[in-house]
């Protein structure tokens, strides 16, 4: 699942608004950091609640693209963030974009099945 683009903007994210934004476990989201290091939420009070930002949000969109979407490995998935950052992102949003676009024409395609 996509990031939810139209959700308003805050400054920080519970885990759980995290989780339902990209349909995976709370678990999930706390594996993923202890397996790629540059995924570092804030953390807070002495229960260590984490906080997630909107870069943290956007680490998360790109290990999800290639993990989730594209079927990769979490040791693949790792090797190519490591070894091409910038074409790894840019293919994210490639996809992401192309995923609204379809769903806007399967929405039109039913508007237009409904019309006939």
């Amino acid at each position: 699942m996509a990031l939810n683009a139209y959700k308003p903007q805050k400054l920080y994210y519970s885990i759980k608004e995290v989780a339902e934004m990209f349909g995976l476990n709370e678990s999930t989201l706390r594996y993923w950091e202890t397996e790629f290091p540059f995924l570092k939420p804030k953390t807070s009070g002495p229960a260590k609640v984490r906080q997630y930002q909107e870069k943290d949000i956007e680490q998360i969109k790109l290990i999800h693209n290639l993990v989730k979407v594209r079927g990769f490995k979490l040791a693949a998935a790792k090797k190519i963030i490591n070894s091409n950052r910038d074409g790894a992102d840019k293919t994210a949003d490639v996809l992401t974009r192309l995923i609204g676009v379809r769903d806007e024409l399967m929405a039109l395609k039913r508007q237009l099945d409904y019309v006939q």
